[in-house]
């Protein structure tokens, strides 16, 4: 009964489709095990302000910092294996070569999106990263330790913003020769 709720292995439509989303997936599976650092950091400091009456300066700002970006990471993520928000309400009951037309429309707005959200980070990016002069100069958190983790941050939002709009044209690539060829979804 357990394994007809949670199968052990990935529907198809769930695997990564081409080498940058098999990458993506490896890399952040990867890189989850942050989250367990960001945890014991976490508890590190709880014991060092509670039981030591020491709290530090780096911890918060840290976890903060490695949670932000690792969840923006699972925007690229959930793409690579297709998890992301569907309305299934709807893609369900259609044949599969009006899924492969929802999922090109799908592929084209996320296009739109993501080259108008870039822009907008690139934007913000270069403001945190340079002077209006043009030097480089990356912006901090204004705190006592003054990490540059808000531009760091940024720069990652843009990273995977640019990424993400070239997964959704390779997934628009392949949603095109899937219809093409009259290939299931």
């Amino acid at each position: 009964m357990k394994d007809e709720i949670h199968p052990q292995t990935l529907d198809s439509s769930e695997q990564p489709r081409n080498a940058l989303d098999r990458a993506i997936y490896w890399f952040g599976n990867l890189i989850s095990l942050l989250f367990i650092f960001t945890v014991g950091i976490s508890f590190y400091e709880v014991v060092m302000r509670y039981l030591f009456n020491a709290p530090t300066i780096w911890v918060h700002e840290t976890a903060s910092f490695l949670g932000g970006c690792l969840f923006v990471y699972g925007g690229i993520y959930a793409l690579s294996i297709n998890k992301h928000v569907r309305v299934v309400l709807i893609y369900d009951i259609v044949s599969d070569t009006t899924r492969r037309w929802l999922n090109v429309f799908h592929h084209i707005m996320g296009l739109l999106f993501t080259s108008l959200l870039s822009w907008a980070a690139y934007q913000m990016v270069q403001d945190s990263w340079f002077t209006p002069f043009g030097d480089l100069r990356l912006e901090t958190s204004g705190s006592a330790w003054n990490p540059v983790f808000p531009a760091l941050v940024k720069g990652m939002i843009f990273a995977t913003l640019c990424i993400m709009f070239v997964q959704f044209f390779l997934h628009l690539i392949q949603e095109l020769n899937g219809l093409r060829k009259r290939k299931d979804v």
